[in-house]
């Protein structure tokens, strides 16, 4: 016996005396919690996103979709990579002024390959005001999660206010569940016993985040 169907047989004999009629589970569990905290603007929803977002050590801009590839350009002349990763989707125009060479994302890419980049640039499915998150859903302007986790600095693009959301339960019904979701709250960091913080361990070390507003062509991974 496996130990899949080992764990599979303790569920059935724990559910055994459970009556056919018994209240489903999105029924018997109380759901009367607040949907967002405190009434917010679109515009104080979009500040509460950048202040929430920088308290996690991410470093945001602002910029509009004319100025987005300009924007681009500077970061990444600033990091000086000299090889930037990009999903199959990310509109062109976001990369038009930057010099790096640029890596698709590709299946037949070794976490090796990978490592040898310094950068990546990415969309987003939609950012969390409230608890200042990212979150990734593998759309085409997104890729693969693993290009997310191993370039030491991810440049993550969002639209505002369409893809901005005031709360979890918010965000949760805009996302497809069997999408694979990466959420994300400022660059990747650890504590030891000591509680000595250590940064780029799990993931990127460095989290801009571009909040551009305006018209920009991007791929729309939001579901809703």
């Amino acid at each position: 016996m496996s130990s899949r169907d080992l764990i599979l047989g303790r569920v059935r004999r724990a559910l055994a005396d459970v009556p056919r009629d018994d209240t489903p589970y999105e029924q018997a569990i109380e759901r009367g919690y607040l949907r967002e905290h405190g009434g917010r603007s679109v515009e104080q929803t979009v500040d509460l996103l950048a202040e929430n977002l920088a308290d996690y050590r991410a470093i945001v801009h602002r910029t509009d979709a004319e100025e987005l590839p300009y924007l681009i350009m500077r970061l990444l002349a600033e990091r000086g990579p000299q090889y930037v990763l990009v999903p199959p989707g990310l509109p062109p125009e976001w990369m038009s002024a930057a010099d790096p060479t640029r890596v698709h994302d590709r299946a037949v890419s070794t976490p090796h390959e990978l490592d040898k980049v310094e950068s990546v640039v990415t969309g987003c499915a939609l950012a969390i005001a409230e608890t200042g998150t990212l979150v990734l859903d593998g759309g085409p302007d997104q890729g693969r999660r693993r290009i997310t986790l191993v370039p030491d600095h991810h440049i993550c693009v969002v639209r505002v206010p369409d893809q901005v959301v005031s709360s979890v339960p918010q965000a949760l019904e805009r996302l497809d569940p069997t999408r694979p979701l990466t959420w994300i709250s400022g660059p990747s960091a650890t504590s030891d016993i000591e509680l000595d913080r250590v940064e780029g361990v799990h993931g990127p070390r460095t989290l801009e985040v571009v909040l551009v507003s305006g018209e920009c062509s991007c791929a729309v991974s939001v579901r809703g």
